[in-house]
């Protein structure tokens, strides 16, 4: 094990880019996974035998089981104006809307597929794509580095691969819990800056400005209820 010192928390994205700019060029795989995980025994292994059936794939993602039992939605599509407006409406009162069961991607039977993106609490990543597409964005201190990474991924060519045969718990929480005002505006901001970069004609101007008051008056009742 080698820490690498940064001088300060740099987010997530950026603090991974570090590291992995610290490693040879003779590495061609990287784990990037949050320090609040249990790995199930052989979860690497299963991993990197999915890489060979995948030869085209630059992100590999295992099963995430949560502390309860059930299993978290690691793989799903990527948001767009309309299935994030659904899904942040309606994802707190009405779990079973259309907008978050399409977002989410839920199965009662996780199978090996691609995804459009993939958890970044724990991701599988082949070097050469991470190289290739800059690593995570480091605009995105805490949110959303996961999913715009999933996005230029596969617009470069490569594919994201949810692989359910491997297993980890993710005991969520811990690195949020102590600042969870700060990680919700986060999380918003994020949400904004990552659907901003995408809509950009001048069509989309006055829907991304209704979006950023409404992600403001959300943020005033979840850090609220928090």
């Amino acid at each position: 094990m080698r820490l690498v010192p940064t001088g300060g928390n740099l987010g997530y994205g950026t603090a991974a880019n570090i590291g992995v700019a610290e490693l040879d060029d003779s590495v061609g795989w990287v784990v990037v996974c949050n320090p609040d995980l249990e790995w199930e025994p052989g979860a690497l292994d299963t991993l990197l035998d999915a890489a060979t059936r995948w030869p085209d794939a630059g992100a590999f993602g295992p099963l995430i089981n949560e502390p309860d039992g059930s299993v978290y939605p690691s793989a799903r599509l990527l948001p767009s104006i309309g299935r994030g407006i659904g899904h942040a409406v309606f994802g707190k009162i009405w779990r079973g809307n259309p907008w978050t069961r399409a977002y989410r991607q839920e199965s009662d039977t996780p199978a090996e597929r691609t995804a459009e993106w993939l958890s970044g609490s724990c991701l599988l990543l082949r070097r050469e794509a991470f190289d290739a597409v800059g690593g995570f964005d480091r605009r995105y201190f805490m949110y959303f580095e996961d999913v715009d990474l999933g996005d230029r991924l596969g617009k470069a060519g490569w594919q994201n691969v949810y692989v359910p045969s491997a297993a980890v718990m993710h005991l969520q929480g811990h690195s949020t819990g102590k600042e969870s005002a700060r990680m919700l505006a986060a999380h918003h901001d994020s949400a904004y800056r990552y659907l901003a970069d995408r809509y950009t004609s001048p069509l989309a101007k006055p829907m991304l400005a209704a979006i950023r008051v409404g992600l403001k008056v959300r943020l005033k009742l979840a850090t609220r209820s928090s």
